[in-house]
């Protein structure tokens, strides 16, 4: 009855889980508490299995070595024995051996899994943190603007002809000013609304790059929306690279770009740089396309793939009846010949098994 209550208790849990209401905290803790519910399913079914009949279990082993391929490593030694054992186990040949066997592959497969949601779930919170972070500096950027509009100033005066005194242009995000006294600093007309502007700008660029990049998402059918949060990072980076990329232009960091002539070219531009926060945003992509599609899939890192090939092959070859390289025998008889069907030792070449002599006639 252990086995049973043992199997009850994670049942109970998952309901548990099931049922639980997180309010404001659902975005959090909504996911990890599915990942229980499955996990505690997973373990129910573990439990289950030691429980069923020996033709029961033998019905699922395929089942098994399903999952065990898919989330435990090739060189795993639970994965190669179940390999050896798995046609004798089909065949009806299975031993309180292979039942455990059978129990504990499935319990690593499982847990295995377990590891990879995580994984996925620890940076799916990462990019929403990040996301967070990234969107209150951007918006701090602009409420420190709005307040002081001459310190962070966004305004740009456009070369005049040499020894021209009748004045000159300002160009700001927001508005330009032509025919201004010669001397007036360009960051006395910038506005409360000047940084808000070029953030919105970069925001327009970043929506460009995320529209650009969902030929790149694919589906997946992990609980977390973990492509979701890798898109929403570029909104706030774009603004945010704006930003910084029209204070470099202002500072002179690049040449020949020191000063803009025309609202619609600031605007431009920091439309521009907030395109190209995808060269950073680019990396986060492609380690979350990564880390979804390590689950369900083994990682042999440390293994060399070629040898690994050869070995599961064999293992499989032996198993499954798949055409390999021929197996030496102890005692030196071909793969198609037993002891008991070649000449008795010592018997003449003439001679049959029964030990008998041919006739030579009728």
């Amino acid at each position: 009855m252990t086995l049973v209550e043992g199997m009850r208790s994670h049942l109970e849990k998952a309901v548990s889980a099931a049922d639980e209401d997180f309010g404001w905290r659902r975005m959090w803790s909504g996911s990890a508490a599915r990942e229980g519910v499955w996990s505690n399913v997973r373990s129910a079914e573990v439990t289950l299995l030691q429980l069923v009949s020996d033709e029961e279990a033998a019905g699922r082993v395929s089942e098994v070595m399903a999952l065990v391929k898919d989330h435990l490593a090739t060189d795993d030694p639970r994965r190669v024995r179940l390999a050896r054992r798995l046609r004798s186990i089909i065949s009806g040949e299975m031993s309180p051996s292979d039942r455990d066997l059978m129990v504990r592959a499935l319990d690593a497969a499982y847990n295995a899994l377990d590891d990879e949601l995580a994984r996925v779930r620890s940076l799916r919170n990462i990019l929403w943190t990040a996301t967070f972070l990234v969107l209150l500096g951007a918006a701090g950027l602009a409420v420190y603007g709005w307040f002081f509009p001459e310190s962070l100033s966004m305004c740009f005066t456009p070369k005049v002809n040499p020894g021209d005194t009748s004045g000159i242009d300002v160009v700001c995000p927001t508005a330009e000013h032509p025919d201004q006294k010669v001397g007036t600093p360009a960051s006395s007309l910038a506005q409360p609304r000047d940084i808000l502007t070029v953030e919105i700008a970069g925001l327009a660029g970043a929506a460009l790059t995320v529209i650009a990049s969902l030929r790149r998402i694919r589906g997946t059918d992990s609980p977390y929306m973990l492509p979701l949060a890798s898109a929403v990072l570029k909104f706030p980076t774009g603004a945010l690279s704006a930003f910084l990329g029209l204070l470099l232009i202002r500072g002179a960091f690049v040449p020949g770009l020191s000063d803009l002539d025309s609202r619609a070219q600031v605007l431009g531009w920091a439309a521009a740089f907030g395109a190209a926060q995808h060269l950073v945003t680019r990396l986060v992509d492609d380690r979350a396309q990564m880390t979804l599609a390590e689950v369900g899939r083994t990682t042999d890192a440390v293994i060399d793939p070629e040898r690994a090939a050869v070995r599961e092959s064999n293992v499989l070859g032996e198993t499954t009846g798949v055409s390999g390289p021929p197996t030496a025998f102890e005692d030196g008889a071909g793969p198609h010949e037993g002891p008991q069907e070649r000449t008795r030792e010592g018997a003449h070449p003439d001679e049959e098994a029964d030990g008998s002599r041919p006739r030579a006639g009728p």
